[in-house]
């Protein structure tokens, strides 16, 4: 599991560092990079609730099987033929990389129930790492040429095909059909909306165009809610959200992944951007921009292995709202100290050590939340609300950098970059608000409290 984890991390990593000195090489603007980031969210938000049903239907370790081959060959052909249309195909084929958790977690939650927080804290963990080791590899091999740092997935795709073979499958038990009409809804209203979000300020967001989108996005997703409530065999079960814990969890996801994960492609222009021609930015190469991610991540991998610990000691709750919290502060220190690489660094940091937190926590609490058949269904739910989240919150940072060029038209203006951070920051508050409202199970046998605040008779159970 962790070599198959070790591949999403790579994959995760090493094309974003790359793509400033891509975009020189393969003539890809600044809103193009970012919308190859968005593309690849896309592709994640699209993939993760079918890999997930039908993991679900068919297997987890077959799923997992055709999931690591998409990848991949996506990394392959972005490797041995990189154009602008195969760094897009390719993300699109990476993007079943997505499925890799929830699979996984099916998997370990009935291989060995007793390691699930264990095990997922040091999936996460070497998850984050992996994503920083993989876009400091890029960035070495890319000092030369840039189109080099393309192979470094290429390798460990092997190997976690093979671990992939070695792999046991899961003993949960299979059925039902794969809903082809709540696929497609789901597909079509996501394209829509993140569309909107992209290119809404192009075509302008009063434009009959835009709105008229924007209207048949909210119809086909209402639609699919409703189709998926009504099937015996759903797509994505919308009914766990009638768990108001999962509903939190997946809503705070939902936050976190919009600021964090949504600014990683905006972040890297940021760090590559020449002060001399911009006005801001770091000017980073490729090395510089990877050991700056590696730092994030390091500081990641450190949040992800203290989470289990932290929620013995100061509860599941705390934990989530401290993330939160930590992530609207980085953000705000962005706004205030991106003038100075130590004030920019430090703010990056904390977002990477946020990161850590809440992917180690959410998504142990939506695998707890429910039965263990139901394991895939709830971490695939709560996945689906992080790539919804990073999609469109690259989606929104990529609009307000289309609304505020540069003088010379091939740069961002700082104006986007503040915006960007305030709306992460203010998504962030939203997560904490959220955090607050989560309430934990009583343990078994507690009794509920009665109005004067004195535990009520009567032996009752959570």
């Amino acid at each position: 599991m962790a070599v198959v984890i070790l591949f999403s991390g790579i994959v995760q990593g090493y094309l974003t560092p790359l793509l400033p000195e891509l975009g020189l090489r393969l003539h890809i603007g600044g809103i193009g990079q970012n919308n190859i980031y968005l593309l690849s969210q896309l592709a994640f938000a699209v993939l993760t609730p079918l890999l997930s049903r039908l993991g679900d239907l068919y297997g987890h370790r077959t799923l997992l099987r055709i999931s690591l081959g998409s990848v991949a060959a996506g990394s392959l052909l972005m490797a041995a033929w990189p154009t602008p249309v195969t760094l897009a195909v390719g993300v699109v084929l990476q993007g079943a990389l997505v499925g890799f958790f929830p699979l996984l977690v099916g998997i370990l939650r009935s291989r060995a129930p007793e390691r699930n927080r264990a095990g997922i804290s040091l999936l996460v963990g070497v998850l984050l790492l992996a994503i920083g080791a993989g876009g400091l590899v890029a960035g070495v091999l890319s000092e030369r040429h840039a189109e080099a740092g393309l192979w470094t997935a290429v390798p460990v795709a092997v190997l976690a095909v093979v671990a992939g073979l070695l792999l046991p499958d899961s003993g949960a038990p299979r059925g039902g059909r794969f809903h082809w009409g709540a696929a497609a809804l789901l597909t079509s209203g996501l394209l829509a909306l993140v569309l909107v979000l992209a290119q809404g300020s192009a075509w302008g967001w009063a434009s009959p165009r835009t709105l008229g989108l924007a209207a048949a996005a909210v119809a086909v997703l209402a639609a699919w809610v409703a189709v998926e409530r009504r099937s015996a065999h759903p797509l994505v079960s919308v009914r766990l959200l009638s768990n108001p814990r999962l509903a939190l969890v997946s809503g705070y996801t939902f936050c976190a992944a919009f600021a964090t994960i949504g600014f990683l492609g905006a972040n890297a222009l940021f760090l590559g951007a020449s002060p001399a021609e911009t006005g801001y930015g770091m000017g980073l190469g490729p090395r510089a921009i990877a050991t700056v991610s590696l730092a994030m991540v390091v500081a990641g991998f450190a949040g992800a292995t203290l989470t289990p610990r932290l929620a013995r000691r100061v509860g599941d709750r705390a934990v989530l709202a401290s993330g939160a919290v930590l992530i609207a502060l980085a953000f705000s220190g962005m706004v205030l100290c991106h003038d100075t690489p130590a004030g920019y660094v430090t703010a990056a940091l904390g977002v990477g050590l946020a990161t850590g937190f809440f992917e180690s926590i959410t998504r142990t609490l939506s695998a707890e939340t429910v039965a263990a058949h139901e394991t895939a269904l709830a971490v695939g739910l709560n996945e689906l609300a992080l790539s919804l989240g990073a999609a469109i919150g690259a989606a929104v940072i990529g609009a307000f950098f289309a609304a505020h060029p540069g003088g010379d038209g091939a740069h961002i203006a700082v104006a986007g970059y503040l915006w960007s951070w305030g709306a992460c920051a203010c998504a962030a508050v939203l997560g904490a608000l959220l955090a607050l409202a989560y309430r934990g199970p009583r343990p078994a046998g507690a009794a509920p409290l009665g109005r004067t605040g004195q535990r009520a008779q009567g032996g009752g159970v959570a």
